[in-house]
């Protein structure tokens, strides 16, 4: 008699925890799924043709500052807000506590934001720890699970357009 009470227990368990355990997950995005569809930055710099202009014609500078604005100010995806989200990308330190980081960015290419110009906003997110994390250095790879969030802020590296807090990091490892 005792038998299938504890088979009934134990399958009302796992029917509650099947739906927990999904409700954790996180979904794995892509870095071009932080662009919203249609922002097209080149299209304000088309008629332009910069095979005929040098450094240090006015016209260029002009143009790199344009699109330095363009990049600093670009949209984020606003139906990303408060999502679970995985992806991968390299790191870029912002704070430490001693040998452990508590905050940094993560930008989808290595060497971004070390080189000018930094990628636009919506291709750079500050990633906030509430516990430090483990020694990580400048560019490691890493695959980043999280809460998503939008909020542009100015680092010294370039303008972030997005937010995660950090619920996981590991090195990174490419799918199989």
């Amino acid at each position: 008699m005792r038998t299938p009470l504890v088979l009934l227990s134990l399958l009302l368990s796992l029917l509650v925890a099947v739906p927990l355990h999904a409700a954790d997950a996180y979904t794995e995005i892509k870095w071009e799924e932080l662009v919203p569809k249609g922002w097209n930055p080149a299209k304000e710099l088309q008629a332009l043709d910069f095979s005929k202009l040098q450094d240090s014609d006015p016209q260029a500078m002009e143009a790199m500052e344009k699109m330095k604005a363009l990049w600093d100010n670009a949209p984020t995806e606003a139906g990303l807000a408060g999502k679970k989200v995985r992806l991968p990308g390299f790191v870029i330190p912002l704070e430490r506590k001693g040998e452990k980081v508590t905050e940094f960015l993560l930008v989808p290419y290595f060497g971004a934001c070390i080189h000018s110009p930094p990628p636009p906003a919506n291709q750079i997110i500050r990633a906030v720890s509430a516990k430090p994390l483990g020694k990580m250095q400048t560019m490691d790879a890493v695959w980043l699970s999280g809460t998503l969030g939008l909020d542009r802020v100015d680092t010294p590296w370039g303008k972030a357009g997005y937010r995660i807090e950090v619920e996981r990091v590991v090195p990174y490892k490419p799918p199989k």
